[in-house]
């Protein structure tokens, strides 16, 4: 006998909200090994200086998939809230709506990124070999970007729709591509970073096209796309309310840019290559916290629009002791992997290996708090307060970790580089403890 399959009005016990976050928590992890697995083979298979040039350039082209999680996270609470008021016509249309801004979306960005992807990594201090390769990998990239975009969106929905297993299928189709295409294009027909781009840009086709068929279809889902009207309302709640994911991934790819700065200044290439491992850890670890704010954002949007206070109360509750065990977990993870990672990727070189691994040990405190700010922006953003969402994820993304990794290096050297994120990620989880305190009569979750 079939279990009955867990939906959005449930109530949810720790085990059953696992359940349901993990396939989003999953998806999130294998979107976040692009850059991994295109690093290895990079950096193991075609050089150092391209390693450096796949790090110093690829915050620039996330800049150009952010749009993305706007339209998903935003979209997808609106939508979530309008199927727990019972208007089950309306979420379709609001979805349909979003997903067609977004196609068109990115073909526009995809045509803006091309043109300056020179412009912007002469900016950000690359020449010579390293500004070659930066333009090489990025434009390759960029050509994707439409079905990047939607990938990202999908992902959000998947939870929505009630299933965010199929949207696990999806993501691990699309990484695993990824893996196998990377192998053949880089290790066996040597294509250097022609093939890890290619790689990277045919998986990311595959992450956004092939949900795309599947809600033009019938199908059993709780959406589909279907005939919409330009509402120029609901396009702006849904960047106002997804405007905080936004501007945490665009802050996000401004502070690699601003971390690559830095580490040309005061390490010169394999600064930028130890950083570039660190990311490759970060933004694995960060998007197990990523991916448990999107799989409960559907669920507190949709008791926030059916009116049950006291599951929104139990959702808090028991988010807030998950994503402590995760801290925990990820923080001693970090620093029992730091030397074997190390050794993985830059261990052909002693001296940048020994960089990177001591990077590792300071860099590892900072998963103690990335959780908890992380998750109070998007429990605002599923509460559809995008102005408090948007608030904590600038202050994380920008001012805490703008102020941190000019003035610590100042005092500290290198090391302030890599403790820099440390202070950000506490003052940001500070903020958002104290946000959830001063809003929780508004929306009576505690």
């Amino acid at each position: 006998m079939n279990k009955k399959p867990i939906q959005l009005s449930d109530h949810f016990t720790y085990g059953k909200l696992l359940k349901f976050t993990l396939p989003s928590i999953v998806m999130m992890v294998f979107t976040s090994i692009y850059s991994v697995v295109d690093g290895y083979f990079v950096s193991n298979y075609v050089g150092k200086t391209s390693f450096a040039a796949v790090n110093f350039i690829y915050p620039f082209l996330m800049i150009l998939g952010a749009a993305g999680f706007m339209f998903g996270t935003g979209g997808s609470a609106l939508t979530a809230k309008k199927m727990g008021e019972g208007k089950s016509e309306k979420a379709k249309e609001i979805f349909s709506l979003i997903i067609y801004t977004s196609l068109i979306s990115g073909f526009i960005i995809a045509i803006l990124g091309f043109i300056f992807v020179k412009p912007i990594a002469k900016l950000l201090g690359a020449d010579g070999q390293l500004l070659e390769n930066c333009v090489i990998y990025g434009h390759i990239i960029i050509l994707a970007v439409p079905a990047f975009i939607l990938q990202y969106v999908f992902q959000s929905f998947f939870i929505t729709a009630e299933k965010p297993t199929l949207g696990l299928a999806v993501t691990v189709s699309a990484g695993i591509t990824n893996m196998i295409l990377d192998a053949i294009f880089v290790a066996v027909f040597k294509w250097g970073l022609q093939g890890a781009a290619t790689a990277t840009a045919l998986s990311q086709v595959v992450g956004g096209i092939i949900p795309l068929i599947y809600f033009s279809r019938p199908n059993k889902s709780c959406l589909r796309l279907t005939k919409t009207k330009f509402d120029i309302s609901v396009l702006t709640r849904t960047c106002t309310n997804g405007s905080s994911e936004l501007m945490s991934n665009i802050s996000s790819s401004l502070i690699s840019m601003l971390y690559n700065t830095q580490l040309i200044k005061y390490a010169e290439e394999n600064g930028v290559s130890a950083y570039g491992v660190l990311m490759y850890v970060n933004f694995a670890f960060l998007a197990i916290f990523i991916g448990y704010s999107i799989g409960t954002a559907p669920v507190t949007g949709y008791h926030y629009g059916a009116g049950n206070s006291n599951e929104l109360k139990s959702i808090l509750r028991k988010s807030t002791v998950i994503i402590s065990v995760f801290a925990v977990f990820m923080f001693l993870s970090a620093k029992l992997l730091s030397n074997p990672l190390a050794k993985i990727f830059v261990g052909y070189d002693n001296e940048l290996c020994e960089l990177t691994n001591r990077a590792f040990s300071i860099f590892s405190f900072s998963f103690l708090f990335a959780g908890f700010a992380i998750f109070g922006s998007g429990f605002f953003t599923a509460l559809n307060d995008g102005l408090t969402s948007a608030l904590i994820s600038f202050l994380r993304t920008l001012v805490f970790q703008i102020a941190s990794v000019i003035i610590l290096p100042l005092i500290f050297g290198i090391d302030g580089i890599w403790a820099s994120m440390i202070f950000a990620e506490f003052m940001a989880a500070s903020i958002s403890v104290l946000f959830i305190f001063l809003k929780r009569k508004k929306y009576n979750y505690l």
